[in-house]
């Protein structure tokens, strides 16, 4: 039934997907970008100058499980409520077998809608009857979706680039990473994390876009499902004036066991505004941490896994043409928006002062 009204739902994207080619062909030319990393998405500023993207995680669907029923609805809310540009989900779309379908049931309420999306996989996505190659094809045959064919040269499979132009050219850029699964470093256990060659491909990208813009470093974030440990490091910094944390703390970020130095080659590219996950879904904060800022999205499932923040919901930023920073918040599945932050480089406290 999912696949059938996706095919009839392709109708829906194809006025989407000739935009996106069409600006795509006219901003090439300009900014050369056919000589620099391959782009998923080149996504422009609506005619009031906004761009909205909505940020999913940690569904944990299960199709024929009573239990997401509520997920469904809960999505469906915050989705209706938003009307977002864009969605990216930041993994753990699915939480059990048959995984295909799972997956099918909930990307299908973006077709519905005619919403492009893109996804960096979760832990659990390739925890099932899927590998995480098959479902990150699965995920890419979706009408509306994005994602790049993974490149064989990296780690992981959903590992793209999304950028955002203005009238005046590219102004922001945003970079999803695959963050995996587990490791198993020399026997010792670990979540997944960004691995060595995903740095430089990043790091090789941001100095391309650097040099589109005299130089400058290009505003970006970074979406993935696990958090760096600079989370876990974050949170435990008792140093004068270096976090300031919003939101709900309800768990210790579960980051990798080792650090890979994706935060540090960031901080040395001074591109990153944000890194924003899921992962741990007891967790929605805000945090400054030495400049940066490290977020959380909002658990989005409802009752198939643990769970402490009800109702699920989802965080959502907001990009302005010409001005600086972002604004970001949570919309809850009952209509609800909580910390609503207007977040700029620069900023010394989450109030700005």
């Amino acid at each position: 039934m999912y696949m059938k009204k996706i095919i009839l739902a392709a109708l829906l994207l194809l006025g989407v997907s000739v935009l996106l080619s069409a600006k795509s062909v006219k901003k090439e030319k300009a900014e050369k970008v056919e000589t620099g990393p391959e782009v998923a998405a080149r996504l422009h500023y609506n005619e009031n100058g906004t761009f909205k993207i909505l940020q999913l995680t940690d569904t944990h669907v299960i199709a024929g499980d009573p239990r997401s029923e509520r997920t469904m609805q809960n999505v469906n809310a915050v989705l209706d409520a938003e009307k977002p540009d864009f969605v990216i989900h930041t993994g753990d779309i699915v939480y059990g077998k048959p995984a295909r379908e799972s997956a099918l049931m909930l990307l299908q309420l973006l077709v519905d809608r005619g919403i492009p999306f893109a996804v960096a996989l979760g832990n659990h996505d390739s925890d099932f009857d899927l590998s995480r190659e098959e479902i990150y094809e699965l995920v890419r045959s979706v009408p509306g979706n994005v994602n790049t064919p993974a490149k064989e040269s990296l780690s992981g499979y959903s590992n793209d680039i999304l950028t955002l132009s203005g009238k005046n050219g590219l102004e922001r850029v945003f970079y999803l990473f695959d963050s995996g699964n587990r490791d198993y470093l020399n026997g010792y256990k670990s979540w997944g994390y960004v691995h060595i060659d995903q740095i430089l491909w990043y790091r090789d990208a941001g100095n391309y876009f650097k040099s589109l813009n005299s130089g400058n470093p290009v505003p970006s974030l970074a979406f993935m499902h696990i958090p760096p440990q600079e989370y876990r490091q974050a949170i435990h910094d008792n140093s004068k004036n270096v976090r300031y944390l919003s939101g709900n703390f309800g768990e210790e970020p579960a980051t990798p066991t080792f650090n890979s130095g994706l935060v540090t080659v960031m901080r040395e590219q001074g591109d990153i505004e944000a890194i924003t996950t899921g992962h741990d879904h007891n967790n929605d904060f805000v945090m400054l941490w030495r400049g940066l800022f490290l977020i959380y999205g909002r658990y989005g499932g409802c009752d198939t896994v643990y769970n402490d923040l009800k109702p699920s919901g989802a965080r959502v930023f907001e990009f302005t043409e010409g001005q600086a920073g972002f604004r970001t918040w949570i919309r809850l599945a009952d209509g609800r928006i909580e910390q609503d932050f207007v977040l700029t480089p620069g900023m010394k406290t989450l109030s700005g002062q």
